[in-house]
């Protein structure tokens, strides 16, 4: 015979399942940020509530592998915010970033300030590090994150939910995004396969999709 029998009336350990009148996050795991460098998404319900607000100088990358190489130089050893960019829908297909976690952790462990700042992709175990991810616009489209220079103080305040570069309005606009060479960007990994399509995604808050409304 086939017969309901009801379950537990309540968490049998509250570690694990909360209720909802005393849930482990007010207002859940995932946080926007805003500000001048543009709009992202951070995870919050992996990072302690100290690491939830980081204001440290920027170090720039265009590539996790170059981020990669100055950790092993010895070269990332203080409080520092890694901006890695050109990273977005259509600069390279948006990889995903994920590998960047148990370096950046390294320096937090070290007592460092860290954060990432990115207009690319990472998983949702994206770890302790505060991570401002998805930023748009991406810096292949002129977004503000191109602008940033080594140094530049940005503040990532994942309570408030802003993301800032802590310089004057005018001067951020005034400064001429780097050209880099992203031609190792279209090749490998299948990316010459969808070139056409990078070429018109549309941004990551909008999904990174080639087909977008009015179009039909």
């Amino acid at each position: 015979n086939l017969a309901w029998r009801p379950g537990p009336g309540e968490s049998l350990d509250p570690d694990v399942l909360r209720p909802v009148a005393d849930p482990f996050e007010a207002d859940g795991g995932l946080k926007l940020l805003k500000g001048n460098l543009g709009r992202s998404v951070i995870k919050t319900s992996a990072v302690k509530p100290e690491h939830r607000v980081v204001e440290a100088p920027a170090m720039v990358f265009e590539s996790q592998d170059a981020l990669e190489t100055a950790f092993k130089a010895g070269k990332m050893d203080r409080d520092l915010v890694a901006v890695i960019r050109y990273q977005g829908p259509r600069a390279n297909g948006m990889p995903e970033l994920h590998r960047l976690t148990p370096t950046l952790s390294v320096l937090q462990d070290r007592g460092h300030k860290v954060a990432l700042v990115t207009d690319g992709r990472m998983s949702g175990a994206s770890g302790k590090v505060p991570a401002a991810i998805h930023l748009t616009p991406e810096a292949v489209r002129d977004g503000a994150i191109g602008r940033v220079r080594d140094g530049d103080v940005i503040r990532l305040d994942a309570v408030a939910g802003t993301l800032d570069v802590k310089i004057a309005g005018d001067e951020l606009q005034r400064r001429a995004p780097p050209q880099p060479d992203l031609a190792a960007n279209q090749w490998g990994m299948g990316r010459e396969l969808f070139a056409t399509f990078r070429a018109v995604a549309a941004d990551a808050e909008a999904g990174a999709g080639c087909l977008q409304a009015g179009q039909f």
